[in-house]
């Protein structure tokens, strides 16, 4: 504008439509790590045991719940914390060297699995307003609606279901 040079204008707006199919870094992160590891809806993801595989497991949920399968936000955001939590778990206390992604959608629910290979069960211990640590399993419980550990021959999988609206 003429004579508001330097002058900060205000943000132009975009539509919430237009925003949600705009690519973002995390969805070309997301993208590339569906490319690397696979689709954790055909068959289990291999990631390996290192903190920083667990973004890598929240950028793949995230583009699964929201892009694959269409459901909300914040139904996203609470699957990304709890897919965190899991796999924090699976790569603090297990020893492991690689754990295993599945996520499953049938009528009414989403299902998502972390596998490990330690048959050490995870336990679901009071949480205090102070604690710095120990409230994943207990987010899990509260953000979902079931969670459990099914034992395996050679290791576990703890795993969470949510609730979803069909259209």
């Amino acid at each position: 504008m003429a004579g508001l040079e330097g002058v900060e204008q205000p943000a132009q707006r975009v539509s919430a439509t237009a925003a949600r199919w705009m690519p973002s870094a995390d969805d070309e992160l997301a993208l590339k790590a569906l490319e690397l590891f696979g689709n954790p809806t055909e068959e289990e993801v291999r990631l390996p045991s290192r903190p920083e595989s667990a973004a890598t497991a929240r950028r793949i949920t995230q583009s699964v719940v929201l892009r694959q399968w269409a459901l909300s936000p914040t139904l996203a955001e609470h699957a990304v914390l709890l897919v965190s939590e899991l796999v924090g778990n699976a790569v603090r206390h297990t020893g492991a060297r690689v754990f295993g992604l599945r996520m499953l959608r049938r009528r009414g629910w989403i299902r998502i699995e972390v596998r490990d290979p330690s048959r050490g069960l995870p336990c679901l211990m009071p949480v205090h307003e102070l604690d710095v640590s120990g409230r994943g399993l207990f987010l899990v419980d509260k953000l979902s609606d079931r969670w459990g550990v099914d034992l395996l021959p050679r290791g576990k999988t703890t795993w969470f279901e949510m609730r979803v609206a069909d259209r």
